[in-house]
């Protein structure tokens, strides 16, 4: 459900009582944890019980299991997941009696009033520049306060409150959230064509991003991974307008502002291109921040990753199991190149879980040529979340595109997919899981049947 931004966004201390309406996501979850680590009371409601449920509880949030108009009877403020529907009946109740209602977005943009904001955007890799820009400025002595769309492996949560001014923020492009924020300065990691659902074409959310651009403070500074052709058409515009504009890049030859020497020596806790892209952004952030580069270097060199961000699982009878949240095929074909860098030896098996309709149907071609980088590929079925089944848009069109060998690749369902894992892998091998849906469940069970 998309609900309207109001013109004028209260700070979170003039909100009341707010109630969030499907707490446990990602995104209100990290809001809802600043809110009560500044003393605001929460209440909150949710489909189903989860640890990030009970540590809100433990935070002294009030959360319900199920939606009933009586948990909004003392609320002052209702804010509202975008996957909740119209007829929702704590939204329909909080519309009757005449409550704020806030999208997420104006939720965040509440607990960042009278903070320095740095806002991560990005098609890909936003959670983890966000992660290590939190970890680096730690370890240079700033403590932001950071709302991120993943938990931090070091923390275990994906948001707290910081003692110091700053508040790093990933800023969401996929319901246009981003352009409510007025960060001091902001990170653009790529701009590759995604939520084409929402924008509607490629050049409609490439201008966003401009858009996005033209927010900053006008003597704040934007930072761009030129690797990306859509990142670097932003820098020379907005470099052209007058912006401080800082450019990083992977490689070596790409003239870029900062490039890979800053982190010379570094080992990085994943390889690849994009991670370490991810890396020199957060670096060049830091310093334009004002931050001592070498304190900088310690934090990015510690950083032990990001959950659900190529994040290691487990071992298993010779077999490693990794799980990540590649669903667009550039993000696929990033992590198959870590991936294959990872298993050495090995062979790469991998489960894909296509998300969203909308997506499959524009990308699903493009996510199959990109998983036959793979060993063995099982394709699963769709994790539709938002949107209504489609006959004519299934795991097949996937799985259809993908070039290897008749047997090493195959369509299944969510629940076959650890047998069929655990049938494909043979000591050495490496197992990832990939998709933005329930596929993270696949790992620890494949872990459990190896073991068994």
């Amino acid at each position: 459900m998309r609900v309207p931004v109001p013109e004028v966004i209260a700070p979170a201390e003039e909100l009341g009582r707010v109630h969030f309406v499907g707490i446990g996501g990602a995104g209100l979850s990290g809001i809802a944890r600043i809110m009560l680590g500044r003393g605001i009371a929460v209440s909150g409601s949710d489909g189903t019980d989860s640890p990030t449920l009970d540590a809100l509880r433990a935070l002294g949030a009030r959360v319900s299991l199920g939606h009933e108009a009586s948990q909004v009877a003392d609320v002052d403020t209702l804010v509202v997941s975008t996957a909740i529907a119209q007829d929702n009946p704590e939204y329909l109740e909080a519309v009757r009696q005449g409550l704020r209602v806030l999208p997420r977005s104006a939720a965040l943009a509440s607990v960042m009033a009278g903070r320095r904001v740095v806002a991560v955007a990005g098609t890909h890799g936003k959670t983890t520049t966000t992660s290590l820009l939190t970890v680096a400025l730690q370890s240079a002595g700033a403590d932001p306060t950071y709302a991120i769309g993943g938990d931090l492996s070091a923390t275990g949560v994906n948001a707290a409150v910081g003692e110091g001014d700053l508040f790093v923020a990933e800023a969401d492009e996929s319901d246009g959230a981003f352009l409510v924020y007025e960060p001091e300065a902001a990170i653009v990691t790529n701009v590759d064509a995604d939520h084409l659902d929402q924008w509607g074409t490629p050049e409609a959310y490439a201008a966003a991003f401009d858009r996005f651009a033209d927010r900053i403070d006008a003597a704040g500074f934007l930072v761009c991974c030129v690797d990306d052709p859509g990142a670097a058409r932003l820098a020379r515009r907005h470099r052209d307008a007058g912006r401080r504009v800082i450019t990083v890049s992977s490689r070596h030859d790409a003239g870029a502002d900062v490039g890979p020497d800053a982190l010379a020596g570094v080992t990085l806790w994943s390889p690849g291109d994009h991670f370490l892209a991810d890396a020199l952004a957060a670096l060049a952030a830091g310093v334009e921040l004002g931050h001592d580069p070498e304190a900088l270097v310690r934090g990015i060199a510690g950083f032990t990753g990001t959950r659900r961000r190529m994040e290691r699982k487990g071992e298993a009878r010779g077999v490693r199991v990794y799980d990540s949240y590649a669903h667009h095929p550039t993000e696929i074909v990033g992590d198959l190149q870590s991936a294959r860098l990872l298993a050495g030896e090995g062979r790469l098996v991998v489960a894909f879980q296509p998300h969203l309709v909308s997506r499959t149907r524009i990308f699903g071609t493009a996510m199959g040529e990109a998983l036959s980088a793979a060993d063995e590929v099982l394709v699963l079925d769709l994790y539709l979340a938002r949107e209504a089944a489609d006959p004519a848009v299934t795991s097949r069109l996937v799985a259809d595109a993908v070039t290897l060998p008749e047997g090493r690749v195959a369509t299944c369902a969510l629940a076959d997919a650890p047998a069929a894992l655990v049938e494909r892998a043979r000591p050495g091998d490496l197992v990832l899981t990939l998709g933005a849906g329930t596929v993270t469940q696949v790992g620890p069970e494949v872990l459990r049947l190896l073991d068994a």
